[in-house]
């Protein structure tokens, strides 16, 4: 926490989850009273409330960046990309 307040981050509101995700996976249970799992899924329930949900833009028309494109034939051409 001293650390974040340093670089001028919210040092006393950050929530933080001492945790091993290595041995998460070990595990493997994805028990919410596992010492392990449950210490990514306190992290994950800690990141949805801390961090608010976009609003998104609705009205607006859907936008893709087109990554690469493909001749199929018989087909035509497919556009692919990724959002």
């Amino acid at each position: 926490r001293d650390l974040l307040s340093t670089y001028e981050f919210p040092g006393d509101e950050v929530p933080v989850v001492a945790g091993s995700a290595l041995k998460a996976l070990e595990c493997g249970c994805g028990k919410e009273d596992c010492q392990w799992c449950g210490k990514i899924l306190e992290l994950m329930n800690k990141v949805d409330e801390y961090i608010p949900t976009p609003q998104r833009d609705v009205d607006k028309p859907f936008l893709m960046p087109v990554e690469d494109v493909f001749t199929i034939t018989g087909r035509g051409t497919v556009a692919t990309g990724r959002v």
